[in-house]
């Protein structure tokens, strides 16, 4: 299996979708004889159920995956067992402050108001090409500093500053898929000289670190000069995560070492790639299908309008049988694989591949819910994403935004692929060109 993987590397995600089809969803690649890779990768909703929730515990990711994403140090997403529980306490009960959800709404309002809407009417007036993937992700990167660190790096600005933190994270995604394709002694040897995948890693690794670091030095400094109300209120969710872990810990004792940059460096990855790479595939399917931007806008207009207009008021040990019938041993690496999930006509019908947003309506008007298992971009079980309902927050203000105020029109002729990446990112971006709508 591997010459065919490489060879279709460019086309990893379409080539894994079709194998799953003609294999009923689930199948076994196999890897290096010598190296222990093989995988079981799966599309079953009955499979993922089982692995994320009915046998939750049989499923730890293990030393192997922290190695893979060593970046993560000690974050919840390296975790298992009673520490990872105790950090996604800490976390849940920091997001679950009283104040969080208006001052996270707050923050990204404040940076459609001073980067995203600035830079589009800047571009829109000139008529030239813009890579929309590119400005999501230095926005979703502002917010998630702003959120996290109290600080606007203002990487969306009219220059388009270079922020090397910023820049980091595509070769951190990409180059992390690549520590799956090949046995861990290539990427180790990589590593130990610095060399290839690896050195740019290294590279990409060092620039969050510094960058992470310099800003908790910050806090740091300027906490020690003001009174501790006051650093409370200034520095909320950095000053909150020891205190907040020993609460939740108990007897457990203090943090492991580096657990607050951990803990950031890990809300930067998800704060910054998931949500930038949601509103890039949703803008290119509104941009594809003309009609439903229509229908966008007229909603806006008719029970948003005075919301968008005004910020303020836009409120296992042993071996076991998967319900597929597939058979796992402690050494078998699960892939669950959403992104062919959503193109299983086994599971949403032969219609699958359609942009059709009305399958998520019910004939009353409301939204369809699909069980976890189904729909899993949020994961499901214990492990269900925590930042779900921060996401959906940026993404309506964004993208109802942007259509109020914008026609996307694709650039045509520019290639919109899947990168080969632990993200679903764009490989060459998402080019546009933006018309100013007549209010």
């Amino acid at each position: 299996m591997i010459p065919e993987t490489f060879t279709n590397l460019h086309r990893l995600h379409n080539t894994l979708t079709r194998t799953l089809n003609r294999s009923g969803g689930t199948f076994k690649w196999k890897g290096h004889w010598f190296a222990n890779m093989d995988m079981l990768i799966t599309t079953d909703p009955l499979d993922i159920h089982h692995v994320l929730s009915k046998n939750f515990s049989n499923y730890p990711k293990g030393q192997k995956y922290r190695k893979l994403f060593d970046i993560f140090g000690d974050g919840i997403i390296n975790l298992d067992g009673h520490l990872w529980e105790i950090h996604r306490k800490t976390i849940m009960s920091l997001f679950r402050q009283p104040n969080f959800q208006s001052v996270f709404e707050a923050v990204v309002w404040n940076k459609v108001e001073s980067g995203l809407l600035p830079v589009l009417e800047s571009i829109s007036k000139t008529g030239m090409e813009i890579d929309l993937q590119e400005i999501f992700q230095r926005f979703t990167f502002d917010t998630i500093c702003k959120v996290l660190l109290d600080y606007d790096p203002q990487s969306l600005s009219l220059n388009f500053p270079y922020i090397p933190c910023e820049k980091a994270w595509v070769d951190i995604t990409d180059g992390m898929l690549y520590r799956h394709l090949i046995p861990p002694i290539f990427w180790k040897v990589q590593r130990l000289l610095r060399m290839g995948n690896e050195k740019k890693l290294s590279d990409a690794y060092n620039a969050v670190y510094h960058f992470v670091d310099k800003c908790l030095a910050r806090i740091q400094h300027e906490s020690i000069n003001m009174e501790s109300e006051h650093v409370h209120e200034s520095f909320g969710l950095v000053t909150s995560l020891v205190t907040e872990f020993k609460s939740q810990s108990g007897n457990f004792g203090y943090p492991p070492k580096n657990f607050v940059r951990d803990t950031i460096v890990t809300l930067l990855g998800a704060g910054r790639d998931t949500t930038s790479t949601t509103l890039s595939w949703f803008f290119y399917l509104v941009a594809k299908n003309p009609i439903v931007e229509d229908k966008i806008r007229e909603e806006i207009q008719t029970f948003l309008e005075m919301k968008v207009d005004d910020q303020k008021n836009w409120n296992s040990k042993e071996p076991e049988i998967l319900p597929s019938g597939h058979h796992v041993s402690q050494n078998t690496r699960i892939i669950l694989y959403y992104y062919g999930m959503g193109r299983m006509e086994k599971i949403w019908g032969k219609d699958c591949t359609e942009f059709k947003p009305e399958r998520w309506i019910s004939e009353k008007g409301g939204i369809k819910h699909e069980p976890s298992s189904k729909f899993v971009a949020f994961s499901g079980g214990p492990r269900t994403c925590l930042g779900k309902d921060m996401s959906f927050t940026q993404l309506k203000i964004v993208a109802s935004t942007i259509i109020y105020h914008y026609h996307i029109e694709l650039v045509e002729g520019h290639p919109v692929i899947p990168s080969a990446s632990m993200v679903l990112m764009m490989k060459h971006g998402l080019k546009v060109r933006l018309t100013k709508i007549s209010i």
